[in-house]
């Protein structure tokens, strides 16, 4: 019998080895219905468009940093100037204070469409981070928009109402879709706001969890010619004008 044990030893050891290789591979591995094994690659990081952090000297803080070349330009009216102020160590933007008499200030910062800036039906997000003190709301104040609601197609980002809860709305032909989050961002405070469409779905995140969701067509598909405004509609009237500090602005298209 001791002649068999080094054998049984050798053996014992592989059929161990083996054991581990197989639990390793099977961990590791998806199986289809089949039972036939493939490996899941991880999706690439979605491509980002456009990016604003607003920290150059002069005009080069409107500069597009993601290298595509959206360079923002201030469009005002009224008076309204374009104000940068100190955030940590860069620069944000301050908007005009909210009006009750008219002529009001107004300011917005744009950038001219390409096709970059149209997602289309692809999976894609946009965001900022805002500060607003809660005696500067108003019934609608306009963060980020490319396009119209009655002319085709948009999305944007915006601040409703007196109690500051931020929304995101995506519009293709005469539907509005809109998640409004459960949060106010009226508090005098930095938040992160990102607005995110994947197939069926537009959430909503604040400070990076999710506030909020809709279900929206998988189909559905923004495209326009209009440009990428920041802080309003317009400079004219009834602009939806944001009235607080805007930062690290960004849209990306991508999972």
């Amino acid at each position: 019998m001791d002649r068999f044990r080094p054998r049984l030893a050798v053996l014992t050891g592989a059929l161990l080895v083996l054991a581990t290789l197989l639990a390793a591979t099977t961990a590791a591995r998806t199986r289809t219905g089949s039972g036939a094994a493939f490996w899941v690659p991880a999706p690439p990081p979605p491509v980002v468009v456009a990016r604003y952090s607003f920290d150059g000297p002069g005009a080069s803080a409107w500069a597009d940093s993601s290298g595509n070349g959206h360079t923002l330009r201030p469009v005002s009216g009224n008076g309204a100037v374009a104000e940068l102020v100190r955030r940590q160590s860069g620069s944000a933007v301050r908007f005009p204070d909210p009006c009750r008499k008219a002529p009001c200030r107004r300011l917005v910062l744009r950038t001219g469409t390409t096709a970059d800036l149209n997602p289309g039906a692809r999976p894609f997000r946009y965001g900022a981070s805002v500060r607003l003190a809660p005696n500067r709301t108003s019934r609608g104040q306009n963060v980020l928009q490319k396009g119209y609601s009655t002319e085709g197609s948009q999305y944007k980002l915006q601040v409703d109402g007196d109690s500051g809860h931020p929304s995101c709305a995506l519009v293709a032909g005469a539907t509005i879709h809109l998640v409004l989050a459960r949060v106010s961002v009226a508090d005098d405070l930095w938040h992160t706001i990102e607005c995110r469409r994947h197939g069926a779905n537009l959430a909503i995140y604040v400070d990076r969890a999710v506030q909020g969701m809709v279900a929206v067509p998988a189909g559905l598909s923004v495209v326009n010619q209009e440009p990428l405004s920041l802080g309003g509609k317009s400079a004219y009237g009834d602009n939806d004008q944001f009235h607080g500090v805007l930062d690290d602005v960004w849209v990306a298209v991508g999972p």
